[in-house]
């Protein structure tokens, strides 16, 4: 018994160690962005700031357009999750159901997409896009976002296929339903749990996204968060720190929201769904 509460208490000061740790790059973000310049430059930094301010936040505001900036982020990588997911999940589901050639084939362009640095791509991607007049626009990075993140999702949303009892739909075809109501009200419920956590993937990824974007867009107007967080460094390599933490803690605020909004649905049991059926 003895020893049954001690190994608990070891798992549970692991788990908080862990947590400590991939909190820590936030806290510090979230202390550097309420200190004033004089604590900046500091030689023993503090954890809470002596003299909190919000003047970083009005600064970053005041020089760079973020919310214009944030705008066009959630545009894209709300563009990117959408159509990922409505082209993934028919993709995976045939994979999934579906052994022929044709499958194993997609399969193996899944694994083989995800060893090529996306540098390489970059060139082609910008031939591409520059035929199709999508160069310096939304709706081409939302292009490129789409055939970045495809790969993976495809690769998660197979997972969630397989996952699902083929008796159930067997079970529904001998009820009589056909296969489009067998989708509709049997597997899809099932999938929401992958296809909530792949849209997610997707977004995460797209928000986020720097090389593209610095790349593709080139009018300030059209330009994206992680972009626009680089005009707080000069052009001597030297980072207005202050203003960028406050820009840069904003900018991280989307992600953790959406995650808190529907972690409880990525987590949720899959065969929720069957027996609701």
């Amino acid at each position: 018994m003895r020893t049954s509460t001690r190994a608990r208490a070891g798992q549970y000061a692991a788990l908080l160690a862990y947590l400590l740790f991939l909190a820590f790059p936030l806290l510090w973000l979230l202390s550097t962005a309420f200190k004033p310049p004089r604590e900046l430059a500091d030689l023993h930094p503090t954890w809470i700031p002596r003299h909190p301010t919000l003047g970083n936040f009005r600064q970053a505001f005041g020089e760079q357009p973020l919310l214009h900036a944030a705008l066009n982020s959630l545009l894209a990588a709300l563009g990117a999750a959408v159509i990922a997911v409505l082209i993934g999940t028919p993709m995976a589901y045939v994979m999934a159901r579906r052994r022929s050639w044709l499958t194993r084939a997609a399969t193996g362009w899944v694994v083989v997409s995800q060893a090529f640095p996306f540098v390489l791509l970059i060139i082609p991607l910008f031939l591409v896009l520059r035929n199709l007049r999508l160069i310096d626009s939304l709706a081409g990075l939302v292009l490129v976002y789409v055939v970045w993140s495809l790969p993976f999702a495809l690769w998660m949303l197979t997972g969630y296929v397989r996952a699902v009892p083929a008796e159930l739909e067997e079970a529904a075809a001998v009820d009589g339903a056909g296969r489009l109501r067998t989708l509709v009200s049997v597997t899809a419920p099932l999938l929401a749990p992958g296809i909530v956590a792949t849209a997610l993937f997707a977004f995460v990824t797209a928000w986020n996204e720097f090389f593209f974007a610095l790349v593709l867009l080139k009018t300030p107007g059209r330009q994206t968060l992680p972009v626009v967080l680089t005009h707080f460094i000069g052009a001597e390599g030297v980072a207005d720190l202050g203003p960028l933490a406050a820009a840069a803690f904003l900018a991280t605020l989307p992600s953790l929201l959406v995650f808190a909004l529907i972690q409880r649905r990525i987590t949720g049991g899959m065969l929720t769904g069957a027996v609701k059926s």
